[in-house]
């Protein structure tokens, strides 16, 4: 994986996760912070797998340095997401696990369910997020090993 070298976010979303894509937008905006949204646009029926994928890339191809990505649980776009290689995405509805993907995982996606948290707490969920650096130390010598997975699987 590439390390994005932009500050652009990747956003991506199936029609359940639109509603609180449009809310993070807002806090983005709010925070003079640039994004790629790749979809989807309406409220029309779609595919999170689509979404959580061309978000995913943007991030691994180093478009974008993160990504945030929305369905109505956060679960099944998360796992499309870390389908592609080097994606570390945690879905989340909470600060403190939010926080610790960054801190300990170096996450470099976030997922949200829409019909989970409502969008005044992902907004401080996202932006303890967009706020949370990597550690390093120990948390480093194991995502060398989440790493060393991709390789062993043909990933690489």
């Amino acid at each position: 994986m590439t390390r994005g070298n932009t500050d652009m976010i990747a956003l991506g979303s199936d029609h359940a996760g639109l509603p609180l894509k449009l809310e993070i937008i807002q806090l983005l905006e709010e925070r003079g912070l640039k994004y790629l949204d790749v979809g989807t646009y309406t409220d029309a029926s779609s595919d999170y797998p689509e979404y959580g994928r061309l978000a995913a890339e943007a991030v691994a191809d180093g478009r974008c340095s993160r990504g945030l990505v929305f369905c109505g649980t956060g679960i099944g776009i998360s796992i499309s997401a870390n389908k592609v290689r080097g994606i570390r995405c945690a879905a989340c509805s909470d600060c403190f696990s939010a926080v610790l993907s960054r801190n300990h995982n170096d996450a470099n996606m976030l997922a949200l369910g829409a019909r989970v948290v409502a969008p005044a707490y992902a907004k401080m969920i996202v932006s303890m997020w967009l706020d949370a650096g990597f550690e390093g130390g120990r948390h480093q010598t194991r995502v060398d090993l989440i790493h060393k997975i991709e390789q062993e699987q043909g990933l690489e």
